[in-house]
């Protein structure tokens, strides 16, 4: 999803030349509004948002919903009273990055290997060593809008340009439906129409103060001498890297296959709350989306964080590192408890010491899970109630290891046996959720 401003009156004809361009941006249109709507086509028309709760806010706004004003991130409560009669919808990660999976991996890579994932719903691919087969980058880009709307039943908007900053920029100026190709030899005079805040690097902050050196575009800043733009950013790198981009150069490639850093989910309560049983369900909700999405990745993780919130705003951490990575969501589901517990100072009681406003978990050191023994440690086979190394955390400063109680001792601990037997049910879970959707079944852990 793009968040560069639209200048409408770049989305025009820059000519036909395509030679160099062989970097393509392909953003999906409102993607988890639109996969709404491709499986409720009764909504057609409707303004669909997505997110629900008056504390949550908005994932995604079909076009129709964007109209009232309702834009993605906007708190839900805001957007209902801009759109009382828009289609509120919770979010279904499962199923977004189920169909996310299928266009990065069975449509983009058909076309070539070289495709570079930044989100859910975009992607840059370098269509060079694909031209012996498709003649032109224009024609890869039709092929892939067709494809898109003929297997998700979504559209997606497709940028053609030398490098990643333009295509990226046109992909944006071609929303919705479209495609803009940008001439090598355009490019300068293309990004020269931009506000500032179209080039990456370019925050509120920087903004205004380019904006007191009477910055206000991009042609503003290429017309800027190499002095100026040093003492209006102070820093000789800052100065360098917005010289190359306001003239539209950007010499990042594309890097295919980027490894993920962290994968995560987390839910704020409609209510704060002091129930066990209410944050353990949700943390094991969270368990089994994060489980998903590592074993669609083809991931696993080593360190795992839950996180929450307090009625006060304030965040509190903890993590810990497994003795061995893992991808299912039992074992994260088990570990995750053991945290929750040490963190509040809590037993096993149906009521938690503190009340909660949010909370989630998030896995990182991730590594490629064919590569990976996934396998329950010694240590986990002799104890299964028992969690890996505590790495500490804002709540709660005791070293150590910790013991679950209770719900924590949920795991694997019968041995190797028992655990792939959970690994199988839980692969089948996902064959499950990527036809009938992600709330279609969940693993009762």
């Amino acid at each position: 999803m793009s968040s560069s401003p639209r200048v409408k009156a770049a989305d025009r004809d820059w000519g036909h030349d395509e030679s160099g361009c062989t970097v393509l941006h392909v953003d999906m249109d409102a993607f988890y509004a639109s996969l709404e709507v491709a499986r409720h086509p009764e909504l057609r028309g409707r303004p669909v948002i997505v997110g629900t709760g008056p504390r949550s806010v908005v994932s995604a706004a079909s076009y129709e919903a964007r109209r009232f004003g309702v834009n993605s991130a906007m708190p839900t409560s805001r957007a209902r009273r801009l759109c009382p009669e828009g289609v509120f919808l919770p979010v279904d990660m499962t199923y977004y990055r189920s169909m996310s999976r299928i266009a990065m991996e069975e449509i983009l890579g058909t076309v070539t290997d070289a495709v570079e994932q930044v989100s859910v719903d975009e992607a840059y691919i370098d269509a060079s060593g694909a031209l012996l087969r498709w003649g032109r980058p224009t024609a890869i880009g039709a092929w892939i809008r067709r494809t898109v709307a003929e297997r998700l039943s979504v559209t997606c908007s497709v940028g053609v340009a030398s490098n990643k900053l333009i295509a990226k920029l046109a992909s944006t100026m071609a929303k919705p439906d479209g495609m803009l190709l940008v001439p090598r030899d355009r490019r300068a005079e293309f990004i020269g129409m931009m506000p500032l805040r179209s080039v990456p690097g370019i925050g509120p902050a920087l903004e205004r103060r380019l904006n007191v050196w009477g910055v206000h575009q991009v042609s503003d800043l290429a017309a800027m001498d190499g002095d100026g733009l040093l003492r209006a950013t102070g820093s000789q790198a800052a100065a360098r890297t917005l010289a190359l981009m306001a003239a539209g150069d950007d010499d990042r490639p594309v890097v295919a296959h980027r490894l993920a850093k962290s994968i995560g989910a987390e839910r704020t309560f409609v209510r704060d709350t002091r129930d066990a049983d209410a944050v353990l369900g949700l943390l094991r909700r969270c368990c089994d989306e994060v489980a998903s999405t590592l074993r669609h990745r083809g991931l696993a993780a080593r360190t795992i964080s839950v996180k929450l919130r307090l009625p006060d705003l304030h965040y509190s951490t903890r993590s810990l590192t497994l003795d061995s990575p893992t991808d299912m969501a039992t074992t994260l589901y088990r570990h995750a408890t053991a945290l929750l517990r040490a963190m509040l100072n809590a037993g096993t009681g149906p009521t938690l010491p503190t009340a909660l406003r949010l909370a989630g978990i998030s896995v990182s050191g991730l590594s490629a899970a064919a590569s990976t023994a996934i396998q329950p440690s010694l240590d986990d086979l002799d104890n299964p109630g028992e969690a890996g190394h505590d790495s500490g955390g804002a709540a709660s400063r005791r070293g150590g290891t910790i013991r679950g109680n209770g719900p924590a001792n949920i795991g694997y601990g019968d041995g190797t046996d028992r655990d792939m037997r959970m690994r199988d049910a839980e692969k089948a879970l996902d064959q499950v959720r990527n036809r009938y959707g992600g709330d279609s079944v969940r693993l009762g852990l």
